[in-house]
């Protein structure tokens, strides 16, 4: 098992207990909620098969609707932005991205919070729109988005930063 698999196993356990033990329990004004476990998403290296990551996306979401009992809501959400990610990454990050090149070290603030608000935000309106299923609530659906959204980008652009969690040869993020 190569280096990268390891701590992608490691930060992919960890995601999830911290977001079980610590953040399913925070909940501000009723309904800001964060989901920094997308980030093993966000820094998945670019480098590794892409098969074991969609499946490894699909397990994150769906280990998360086990323990949230939500019915499927969060697997369908990772495993869509799991799918869009290469997309974002060729349009944020060019032609390093092109060259396998992208290095969570050498981006700068700027392409990363727009790396990982693209993905964020699709992730919470996915979520939150299968989670109330009804066009008629849509302005609860864009406030939940918006605010949990900006909750979970500023708590994941923190955790990269203070931790250095994604700070593997050639790691997206």
């Amino acid at each position: 098992m190569s280096n990268s698999m390891g701590n992608s196993i490691l930060r992919f356990v960890v995601l999830i207990l911290a977001q079980v033990a610590i953040f399913n329990h925070i909940n501000f004004a009723g309904y800001i909620n964060p989901y920094p476990y997308i980030l093993f998403i966000l820094l998945y290296p670019i480098t590794e098969n892409k098969a074991a990551f969609l499946f490894f996306s699909f397990l994150l979401g769906l280990t998360l609707d086990m323990f949230m009992d939500s019915g499927g809501m969060h697997a369908a959400a990772c495993l869509i932005i799991a799918h869009l990610r290469h997309w974002v990454l060729g349009w944020v990050f060019g032609v390093a991205y092109e060259y396998n090149a992208v290095n969570v070290a050498q981006t700068t603030l700027g392409q990363r919070a727009i790396y990982f608000s693209i993905l964020v935000f699709t992730h919470q309106l996915i979520l939150f729109s299968l989670e109330t299923f009804n066009v008629s609530d849509i302005i609860y659906i864009l406030k939940k988005t918006l605010f949990c959204g900006v909750f979970t980008l500023v708590l994941c652009l923190i955790l990269t930063s203070l931790l250095a969690i994604g700070v593997d040869e050639k790691t997206t993020s």
